[in-house]
């Protein structure tokens, strides 16, 4: 029997985070203006997390949080989507929240109380430093090399686009360990305090969008050296970390794209019911009521392709390619359903006196950060092939519901 209802006790956190985030977090963020976020407003709202038991709701209890696995995640992921300040506010935003996760399961236990827990607590922020201008996407051609010396590595290269490096108390550095094995088994994380001699944030790199605290930063190892302890993990274990993490961190970014669909629908929606044009309401115009429709399909299939992977990934059910999916196509679909509302709003929709425009820079990154939706492409056409090659048909690698 398959079973759609929202367990009551997530129903209700769902619910009481939505309404910390329509009457508390949504009224704060319209006084900040866009790019300036208030310091003072953001430890008041996070106190406020803390007393509606809201806080760091990823980690379980020993680490500050409540313990919510990843099928609850998605459905408080898409309520916080709405505000670009709402994950912030329950230290639940890229890339804190994936490094935490990271940390849990592949640190030592003086690498958590080192780096762990400041990071529950929001003392700190940090940042994961894999991307590289030259190579891109493509994982095997990074060039960042770590050489060891004793008990000491040498840290070399020069990363790109790492979100939240300015400012961030500690990077987690993917680098190449061993160049004479295959790249996959030739990679090793390394925790690297930013105060380490070498380590330089160039610049944060202008974007046409907004971003977060840090932004996204041009960073560079001068010959950084960390000792032998500061591996993360095991070493040669970087490739296989790094997917650990940028699995259910992709799955994570879809979940909050929903809520800024949502909310882009509800405006135009809105819109089209009061908006009066040659004596009748928007809403009467079929060309309007079939954007509507489809931002509504659009969302529907996003939310059911989150919701089963988000329930993969809890239950230990392979879901990389469903996470594939979900990310090429809920990517794609918030550009739609945002683009469709800028539509309707016409003028007002472009203003910023409505979000959407600020929704509509921001949705064009969430084809290309994470992998690109080009990339993903060719990973989940790979495992169509290789399902039809396996057992003579696709359905495995098609959501495997039947």
């Amino acid at each position: 029997m398959i079973d759609f209802t929202i367990p009551p006790a997530l129903d209700d956190l769902r619910t009481c985070v939505a309404n910390f985030v329509r009457e508390d977090i949504l009224p704060a963020e319209k006084r900040m203006p866009e790019g300036r976020l208030d310091e003072h407003v953001l430890a008041t709202l996070r106190q406020r997390a803390r007393d509606l038991a809201l806080w760091t709701p990823h980690l379980p209890p020993e680490w500050g949080g409540i313990g919510v696995g990843p099928l609850g995640m998605a459905l408080i992921s898409q309520e916080l989507g709405v505000s670009a300040i709402a994950p912030l506010v329950l230290n639940c935003s890229a890339p804190d929240e994936g490094n935490m996760h990271l940390l849990e399961k592949a640190a030592t236990h003086e690498q958590k109380q080192r780096y762990l827990r400041p990071l529950a607590a929001a003392e700190v922020r940090s940042c994961f430093a894999m991307t590289e201008q030259a190579s891109g996407a493509d994982a095997a051609g990074l060039k960042t090399q770590a050489v060891r010396e004793g008990d000491e590595w040498v840290l070399t290269g020069e990363k790109w686009f790492i979100t939240g490096a300015n400012g961030a108390a500690f990077a987690i550095v993917v680098a190449v360990s061993n160049p004479n094995v295959p790249p996959q088994q030739g990679m090793t994380l390394f925790l690297v305090d930013a105060d380490t001699p070498g380590w330089e944030v160039v610049r944060e790199i202008p974007v046409m969008g907004t971003h977060g605290p840090g932004g996204h930063c041009e960073v560079r190892l001068n010959s950084v050296r960390v000792p032998h302890s500061q591996i993360l993990g095991q070493e040669g274990q970087g490739f296989a970390l790094a997917q650990l993490r940028l699995g259910p961190a992709r799955l994570a970014h879809c979940m909050r794209w929903i809520g800024v669909a949502q909310r882009s629908l509800d405006i135009a929606t809105a819109r089209a019911r009061t908006r009066e044009t040659f004596g009748a309401p928007l809403a009467e115009r079929q060309a309007v009521q079939w954007m509507l429709a489809d931002s509504a399909m659009d969302l529907y299939a996003s939310r059911l392709m989150v919701l089963h992977s988000a329930w993969l990934i809890e239950h230990e059910k392979p879901y990389r390619q469903e996470v594939a999916m979900a990310k090429v196509y809920v990517a794609e679909a918030l550009g739609r359903i945002v683009d469709r509302a800028l539509q309707i709003c016409g003028s007002l929709g472009y203003s910023g006196d409505l979000p959407i425009e600020r929704f509509y820079r921001d949705a064009r990154a969430a084809r290309i950060y994470d992998g690109p939706s080009e990339v993903h492409r060719m990973v989940i056409a790979r495992n169509l092939l290789k399902a039809s090659a396996l057992e003579g048909d696709t359905k495995s690698a098609c959501g495997g519901l039947a």
